[in-house]
This record gives structure tokens, C-alpha cells and sequence, in this order.
């Protein structure tokens, strides 16, 4: 009974890319990868990517425990806004960052007054926009596997007089790997493939702020070869990342 809608499921995210390996012109592939335009967008989306993805872990894994292991009031609404990202079209959510950030917006005037610089439409502008849209998908990770291990341990550790951060540390931080792990992936995944928010917030300015989304977007209005190429090379990319450290990331959880 569940092979049928199993293998609709399967056809709906496969057929697309066997579209555009049909549509492809794989002699051309090696030369339109390689292209100076094509690399240096492949190794912005790589660093930004990576940069996003430390930004997620280092604001999204304190997050996550404050919203599964608080009993505050309001937690709920906090979530609610927290994980608003998951569901904003990401065009909207740049449209946010520029009118906060902006010339204009609140933030962005404090910024500029403060170090004489502007963040939209630089290369750090490209990393803001990417952890807005990816944090969501660690903290849920991290908030399941919080709330389904619960707090038995951490109690413990503290009637045996630990110190709040020596819990965190040493009891709170070993729960969280696995889950860790694989809020990483979807994290990094997520942020290589950013397209909305950033063109909205950072522009497409090459060696800049041109990610390889941003590229194939571009390329498409001019050489529809090209855009295909890069658009079986960022899917590569993403499938490779996956492969390689989700299993790993899982590997707590199997054992």
C-alpha cells in the first residue's frame, strides 16, 4: 500500500534532475563549470555557506536550549517568531534584513555610524541572509532531540551539585551531538542554496556577492547551457555534502 504514493514521491524530486540531464550538453560540461565567473560564485557559495553554518551553531544551539528547557511564558510566541523563516517567502525575509540593516533601517544607520561601513550588498550581507533562512532548520533539529531526551540527566547532574554551564557542557552538549550533526547538514544545505533573501538583501555582484544560485539566475538570461551546467553542479555539491555527513551525522542515533 505505501509503494505507490512512496514511488510518486521518489519520480517528484528525481524527474526534475533527469530533466536537466536531458536538457544538458555534457560535452560542454568540463568548460562551463570552470569558467572564471562559475568558479569564483562556486567558492563564495562554499565560504558563505561555511560561514552561515558556524553562525548557526553558535546562536542556534543556545537558542534551541532556551526554548526546550524554559518554562517561561511567552516561549511559545518566541518559537512561533523563531521559525517565522521556515515559512516566509525568502524574498520577504530580505526585504526584512535590508529595511533593518539598511541605509535607512535603525540597525543599519547605528552600523554605519558606528563603523563608517554598510552591510547590504557586501559579502557579509550574503552571510546574514543565509543563517536568517538556515538557523531555523538546526534549532528544530536541536529542540526535538532536547525535549524528546528530556531533562532526567541534567537534573541529576545538578542535584550532584554541577554547575549550570559544567551541566550544559558535560551533559547537555553529548545529548545534543547527533542531532548536532545533522542540524549542521540541513543548515550548510540550506544556506548554499539561499537565493531570495540574498538577491534581495545582497545583490549579484560577482566575486561579491554573485552565489551560485545568484549565477545560474544570471546565466539563464544569457547562455541557458551554462545555467543547466551550474545548476547540475550545485546539486552535485548538495548531494555530495549530504552523503557524506549525514550518515555520520546519524551514526549517535544508530548506536
Amino acid at each position: 500500500m505505501l509503494w505507490p504514493p512512496a514511488i510518486c514521491a521518489l519520480a517528484l524530486v528525481v524527474l526534475p534532475v533527469v530533466g536537466l540531464l536531458v536538457r544538458s550538453d555534457l560535452t560542454r560540461f568540463p568548460s562551463l563549470i570552470t569558467s572564471t565567473s562559475s568558479l569564483n560564485a562556486l567558492k563564495l557559495s562554499l565560504l558563505t555557506a561555511g560561514l552561515s553554518t558556524v553562525a548557526c551553531v553558535l546562536l542556534g544551539v543556545p537558542l534551541a536550549v532556551v526554548l526546550a528547557r524554559s518554562g517561561a511564558r511567552g516561549v511559545r510566541v518566541l518559537r512561533a517568531v523563531v521559525l517565522l523563516p521556515l515559512v516566509l517567502p525568502p524574498v520577504v525575509g530580505g526585504l526584512a534584513l535590508l529595511y533593518l540593516l539598511g541605509r535607512k533601517g535603525f540597525l543599519g544607520v547605528l552600523v554605519t555610524a558606528l563603523t563608517g561601513e554598510q552591510v547590504p550588498f557586501t559579502t557579509a550581507a550574503v552571510v546574514i541572509a543565509q543563517t536568517f533562512v538556515a538557523m531555523p532548520f538546526l534549532v528544530v533539529s536541536l529542540e526535538g532531540a532536547l525535549r524528546g531526551a528530556g531533562d532526567r540527566y541534567e537534573r541529576v547532574a545538578s542535584t550532584l551539585g554541577a554547575k549550570p554551564w559544567t551541566v550544559f557542557r558535560r551533559v547537555t552538549l553529548p545529548l545534543l551531538l547527533p542531532a548536532l550533526g545533522s542540524g549542521i547538514v540541513l543548515s550548510f544545505a540550506r544556506a548554499l542554496g539561499e537565493f531570495g533573501a540574498t538577491i534581495t538583501f545582497a545583490g549579484s555582484l560577482e566575486g561579491v556577492t554573485r552565489t551560485l544560485p545568484l549565477e545560474v539566475y544570471t546565466q539563464a538570461e544569457v547562455d541557458v547551457d551554462s545555467a543547466v551546467a551550474l545548476a547540475l553542479l550545485l546539486i552535485l555539491v548538495a548531494v555530495a555534502v549530504i552523503a557524506l555527513a549525514r550518515p555520520r551525522a546519524l551514526e549517535g542515533v544508530r548506536s
